[in-house]
């Protein structure tokens, strides 16, 4: 890694991945990297909002905030969210580079819609049945209700409450994007983004695959049945990858191809890191399942997830 004339990052892209531009498993690590994308747009960025609710994110996953317990699903965790508040923010500056320039507020919903699109899955303190699992068919109007009881007194949202569930709603796989009633262009644009950015933060991941474990117990517990097993889950994710590709196009506008413009203006690096990320793993699986679908645990390693599941 070094820096040109102009302070801007360069980096090798040969063998540069996600990982090695922001430390995926420390917050604060990603707070600080989409504050330096904020302020690569707008040099005065106001991130009190921002950041008080990022604070409050971490406090509830954690189990510190009133009223709610600690997470308890492996896959939809704070590093999950984490990872699409950090993919919104860069799919933000590259739409922006290319496109369109944002306003303050807008930044805000769709960043802050980043932070909330997964806290449908945190139980309460008087929810003592099961995981936070159970609620994956339901999770994106859970996650509405939060937004909308978290900024109940907030002056500053008070009109926009629509926009934060609009926005959240294009998160779900479910929703048909073009029916959704935006109130502007560009919080279409933003639910749009964050849509992406989900798909973006999760499939992604190093750790996707090792997750996708997790991913099948959460969906049993939800009763969804679409999956006989951990193997299922698996080969099926590759009829999802062109699921995922279809609705880029179809229903998220294709704002993914913007993301190539922050990587080149952010790391001078020549690449969409997310979906060679992506297309990675899904050849990765690809593997596994020709070669070694008796045995598949075994190459599935990375972070410590048959150890927790084991558990």
């Amino acid at each position: 890694m070094s820096s040109n004339d102009n302070g801007q990052i360069e980096m090798e892209n040969k063998s540069t991945q996600l990982t090695d531009l922001v430390d995926m498993e420390k917050p604060q690590s990603i707070w600080e990297e989409v504050k330096a994308i904020m302020l690569m747009m707008h040099p005065e960025f106001h991130f009190e909002h921002l950041e008080s609710a990022y604070k409050d994110v971490v406090k509830l996953f954690s189990g510190e905030y009133q009223g709610y317990q600690k997470c308890n699903t492996e896959y939809h965790d704070l590093r999950h969210a984490m990872a699409v508040v950090l993919a919104t923010a860069r799919l933000i500056h590259g739409v922006c580079i290319e496109k369109e320039h944002f306003t303050e507020k807008g930044i805000n919903i769709g960043l802050i819609g980043a932070l909330m699109h997964d806290t449908g899955y945190i139980q309460t303190t008087d929810d003592s049945k099961g995981t936070g699992g159970k609620y994956t068919l339901v999770h994106v109007e859970r996650s509405i209700e939060f937004t909308k009881k978290y900024f109940s007194r907030n002056t500053y949202f008070k009109n926009d409450i629509a926009s934060f569930r609009d926005v959240l709603n294009c998160t779900g796989l479910n929703i048909n994007v073009s029916e959704i009633p935006f109130v502007s262009r560009e919080m279409e644009l933003i639910g749009k983004i964050l849509g992406t950015a989900d798909l973006f933060g999760q499939m992604g991941d190093r750790l996707y695959l090792e997750k996708l474990l997790f991913l099948y117990y959460e969906f049993a517990e939800a009763y969804n049945g679409c999956f006989d097993s951990e193997l299922d889950l698996l080969q099926k994710t590759l009829d999802f990858y062109d699921f995922i590709k279809a609705r880029f196009i179809n229903q998220l506008g294709n704002v993914n191809n913007y993301m190539a413009s922050h990587f080149q203006e952010r790391w001078n690096i020549d690449s969409d890191l997310y979906t060679v990320g992506i297309e990675n793993n899904i050849n990765y699986l690809n593997y596994i399942l020709k070669r070694h679908v008796s045995d598949y645990n075994k190459y599935l390693r990375r972070g410590s997830t048959l150890k927790t599941l084991e558990q």
